[in-house]
């Protein structure tokens, strides 16, 4: 078996125990819908894991990452560091729509877990396979292009607005991808990464979400049981070069 196979074989074993979730009675009465497993919820994301991981190994995909480096390169005037602020923008757009009255699936507490949840899953999954692969990024600044953290982050986010909201509007849900979408764009644009760690970025960032919808009822039995006295605030921070969001639960 090759490091690329086994890259695979690790993101869906990782991925596949969901397959199994079936939620017991005293779960169902959790505040959060339960989201059924649904095979076809995979096509998307295993389509795009399958091609950033068939990327690493494959001549033509390498090729192909280059000719669109080359020709964007040949059209580029100016870097636009805008994915540096969208890549959040689909998560904290969930927050922004709560706050003025637009109600989404859950609430603040159950949904601020279930992004939490997410992005361990996606920061683990792109940290670890950065450090592993040691992909050159297209500018040559480091080792560490594959996959795209910033395309992961903003995907995680689109599929989370998505899921809040799909139900409320479908607009809302559509506008996350876009800008996922956008930000992926840029990452490619601005020189940071292949098309291949997009895509595979992409690929993460969907999974992750989808992941942690699957895996709530468990995590909030768990480590989140209800208190009667229990404070929780989403806030975002800046410090100067990254944007986020913290969360604050004071359980009494």
């Amino acid at each position: 078996m090759n490091k690329f196979s086994l890259i695979y074989l690790l993101l869906f074993g990782s991925y596949a125990f969901a397959q199994q979730v079936s939620p017991t009675d005293s779960l169902q009465k959790l505040t959060v819908e339960n989201l059924k497993f649904n095979k076809k919820q995979l096509i998307i994301p295993a389509v795009c894991l399958t091609y950033g991981i068939l990327a690493l190994d494959s001549d033509f995909l390498k090729d192909l990452n280059i000719e669109i480096r080359n020709e964007l390169k040949e059209n580029i005037d100016k870097k636009f560091t805008i994915d540096d602020i969208s890549q959040y923008t689909p998560a904290v757009s969930v927050y922004v729509l709560n706050n003025i009255g637009v109600k989404g699936k859950n609430n603040l507490k159950d949904r601020s877990i279930i992004l939490a949840t997410s992005y361990i899953i996606m920061s683990g999954t792109t940290i670890g396979l950065k450090s592993w692969t040691k992909v050159e990024r297209p500018d040559g600044s480091s080792n560490n292009s594959f996959p795209s953290g910033h395309t992961a982050t903003a995907f995680s986010g689109a599929e989370f607005l998505w899921q809040e909201y799909k139900d409320v509007n479908i607009w809302y849900g559509i506008s996350g991808y876009i800008v996922a979408t956008g930000t992926g764009f840029f990452r490619i644009y601005n020189a940071r990464h292949w098309l291949s760690d997009v895509v595979m970025g992409a690929g993460i960032g969907i999974l992750s979400t989808k992941v942690s919808y699957w895996i709530f009822p468990y995590v909030q039995n768990k480590l989140f049981r209800s208190h009667k006295n229990t404070t929780t605030a989403v806030a975002p921070f800046y410090n100067g070069k990254q944007l986020g969001l913290g969360l604050i639960m004071i359980v009494k």
